[in-house]
């Protein structure tokens, strides 16, 4: 039975929020001097180490991590959280951590609306109306009309929906295959594309580059152990409204380090999106509690 600690939940969400903004700003530096695809290339060679050592020492071993009942899909998955990653980082070098993470946020409101079609789930109203508020929020940071539309501001929009749609293929994977199988798939494609393309662009890196790649691919691993950890002590609602958190820290990480501008429409339109997604996560919990009643004998 899984143990229930929302306080060691929510700490350990806060701590990956952390580490995980503290890999963007590792990855906008690297990603600014080298190639993006090599920069993810060993960032994956790491990932995929990690995922190989945590299934080696699970009952079955690498044999029940490989036997999925669904390989395309399981294949799809880990290749769109690569090209995520991929797009991401780029968004990082052309717009900053700020924008790029405030647009990125809205995440949660594609979620909503893609869960319907993806995994036949009813959204009611108030969802939808949360989800159009969240994205008049986007809006307001892009300012389209007010201000020269940067091209670069579609980045982390695409991969919003990206990253959306792989975590409703990961529920729905879910359904046939455990997690350990689904976190090797992930880890294993994601590796073996990334090194099908960042290895014709391959560049040599200097000794204090290679020590920052080390720390990025450290950060990594330890972000996704803290996730882990995270959802393995407390109930996925309770905590999953701290990732937000990782907004506040990766800006803060663009303004003090790399300099980027905090203006006041990415600050109200931010405000608004988190809002909106806060809101489908209290509906999504409601509307779980409520049928859990329903199903009990």
């Amino acid at each position: 039975m899984t143990e229930q600690n929302t306080r060691l939940g929510i700490i350990l969400m806060i701590a990956t929020t952390v580490v995980f903004a503290l890999q963007d700003g590792l990855s906008r530096h690297l990603a600014g001097t080298y190639n993006v695809y090599m920069v993810v290339m060993i960032r994956y060679w790491f990932f995929a180490a990690f995922v190989i050592a945590m299934t080696v020492r699970r009952p079955g071993g690498l044999a029940r991590a490989v036997a999925t009942r669904q390989p395309l899909i399981q294949t799809f998955r880990g290749l769109l959280l690569a090209f995520e990653v991929v797009i991401m980082v780029l968004a990082f070098t052309k717009l900053g951590l700020v924008e790029s993470h405030s647009i990125f946020t809205s995440y949660p409101l594609l979620v909503a609306a893609l869960s319907g079609p993806v995994l036949g789930e009813k959204v009611g109203w108030r969802r939808w109306a949360a989800i159009g508020v969240g994205f008049v929020g986007v809006l307001i940071i892009l300012e389209p009309g007010v201000t020269v539309f940067s091209p670069w501001a579609i980045l982390p929009l695409i991969c919003a929906f990206m990253f959306a749609l792989y975590g409703l293929l990961t529920r729905f994977v879910a359904r046939k295959d455990p997690a350990a199988v689904s976190f090797f798939w992930t880890g294993i494609s994601g590796a073996v594309a990334m090194t099908a393309l960042g290895a014709w662009f391959w560049q040599p890196m200097s000794p204090s580059d290679w020590v920052l790649m080390a720390v990025l691919c450290c950060t990594a691993v330890l972000g996704h152990w803290l996730l882990i950890r995270a959802f393995e002590v407390a109930e996925a609602s309770a905590i999953q409204p701290f990732a937000f958190l990782q907004l506040i820290f990766a800006s803060a990480l663009g303004i003090t380090v790399f300099g980027d501008a905090l203006h006041l429409n990415t600050v109200i339109g931010a405000a608004v999106v988190v809002s909106a997604g806060l809101f489908t996560l209290w509906r999504a919990r409601v509307k779980a509690a409520s049928i859990a009643p329903s199903a009990q004998p």
